[in-house]
């Protein structure tokens, strides 16, 4: 199922008054202190796509990578952007960001396995908190530099001297140029190291070093032209010949040669069908998989499309051909599900999300999405079966906002309004509504015993930002 998050972000522009100094150091105080989880939930105002048969795929093209770089036990996530442009970056150590555009467009699993063992290098070499660090240089240089142009500048002017006016001018630019060029400098050492440590942890999983290399050349050539008339120390990323020939040394391992297994191949092609029906228009859908094409991956973005554009029977009839053919792939039964759930037949939803469940390796997303079937049933036997499906769930995604607005929607079915409230009030702080949060959390209080434990949880929330807790929903 692939659902489409945007979480609410409450940025401020800065106050006029404090305009002259916002656009000085704009960059070096929204990097430096940006803190490591932002709002409540882990990616606030990121639109974002959960998808279980898509991030299971990507967790077996990182951990092999996670675990020679020493990062197994970190709980390294990859979060999938919807963006449909080529992108991927790190904001700490614990996720690694990709563009669904990224996912689309590489077309061998090798490409993508190298695209993470560079971030991966990001993280192993702690380039964040670094370039943190020298943001944090950078802007006392910058503010100082800029507090001795205004000193010149104010010289100048009441000495009538032009002269010392100017150079008053020419001191508040400097230190930015300066600065920028010195931040720049070191961010391009960054990305070269990260190149380096990506060969090096595919050559130890025993990896080609192709898909990276032939991914940051074809970006490289499409930059190449342009390249010619930029100045190469104002640019965030080693520049395109220099880049592509310190890679092409590096990748010249003994498994270069080495291709993706047959089957890896083919989950890359269900993804890359599964995001393109999911995203893209139904006439773009035909236009790249026309009906003349019978392969599983053509047949899967078809089924999808037919089902987000509303016709049910026929994406029944596809999805029920794809089940046939492999009967043992839990994401069919989890389409199938999904489709009859959103087509308004949740009953009958029930028997193939169950089965997808049964299927699943990480079925987290699936239990949900069986838990919505079973409340939207209406029914207080389905509301019992759905609270443990959820409460299971919840333990691997602890931050869920469509888990706990449907526990807290099975426990009002219940008539058990005190789980409810909480519940809802752990929805609201998900989404990062602090406000409502504390509110539903201080009702539940209420209906709680004092001391127990749907008590001290609510308790959590209300306190939450009166004494800055840790994430009351990570326990």
């Amino acid at each position: 199922m692939i659902v489409a998050r945007r979480r609410p972000s409450k940025a401020r522009a800065p106050k006029p008054a404090s305009r002259g100094i916002a656009l000085a150091t704009a960059a070096a105080v929204a990097l430096a202190g940006v803190p490591a989880r932002a709002q409540t939930g882990s990616s606030a105002g990121i639109p974002m796509i959960r998808d279980a048969e898509i991030e299971q795929l990507l967790r077996d093209y990182t951990q092999p990578i996670l675990r020679v770089a020493g990062l197994a036990q970190q709980n390294v996530q990859v979060v999938i952007i919807q963006e449909k442009s080529f992108n991927a970056f790190v904001m700490d150590a614990h996720r690694i960001f990709v563009f669904a555009g990224a996912l689309m467009q590489s077309t061998t699993p090798n490409q993508m396995i190298g695209v993470f063992a560079h971030e991966t290098g990001h993280i192993v070499g702690g380039h964040l908190s670094k370039m943190r660090q020298e943001l944090a240089k950078a802007q006392t240089a910058m503010i100082i530099g800029m507090l001795l142009g205004v000193g010149a500048l104010v010289a100048g002017a009441h000495s009538s001297n032009s002269g010392a006016a100017n150079i008053g001018l020419a001191g508040l630019m400097a230190p930015q140029s300066l600065v920028e060029h010195q931040l720049l400098s070191y961010q391009r050492a960054q990305e070269e190291s990260a190149d380096r440590a990506g060969v090096r942890f595919l050559t130890m999983t025993g990896q080609s070093a192709k898909g990276m290399y032939d991914t940051f050349k074809h970006f490289a050539d499409e930059s190449l032209f342009a390249s010619q008339y930029v100045d190469p120390y104002a640019q965030n990323h080693p520049m395109p010949v220099e880049r592509m020939a310190a890679l092409e040394e590096l990748v010249k391992t003994p498994y270069w040669d080495k291709k993706d297994p047959p089957e890896l191949q083919f989950r890359h092609d269900m993804m890359r069908a599964k995001l393109y029906g999911f995203v893209e228009p139904h006439d773009t859908v035909l236009r790249r998989y026309p009906p003349s094409d019978t392969s599983m991956p053509a047949r899967y973005a078809r089924a999808i499309s037919t089902h987000r554009f509303g016709d049910l029977h026929s994406a029944l009839a596809q999805i029920d051909g794809l089940i046939q053919a492999m009967p043992n792939n839990p994401y069919f039964y989890e389409l199938k599900g999904q489709a009859l759930l959103e087509g308004a037949h949740p009953a009958e939803a029930l028997a193939p999300l169950r089965r997808a469940v049964a299927l699943a390796p990480n079925p987290a997303l699936i239990q949900i999405l069986l838990a919505q079937a079973l409340v939207a049933t209406n029914d207080v036997k389905a509301a019992d079966e759905a609270i443990p499906l959820l409460q299971s769930a919840l333990i691997k995604e602890p931050e869920s906002t469509d888990a706990y607005t449907t526990l807290a929607m099975a426990y009002g079915r219940k008539n058990d309004l005190a789980e409810a409230d909480l519940a809802s009030a752990q929805a609201a702080f998900a989404r990062g509504d602090s406000k409502t949060a504390r509110e539903l959390a201080a009702r539940a209080k209420q209906r709680f015993p004092i001391g127990s434990p749907g008590w001290v949880r609510a308790d959590d929330i209300v306190a939450f930002n009166k004494n800055a807790r840790n994430n009351p929903l990570v326990k």
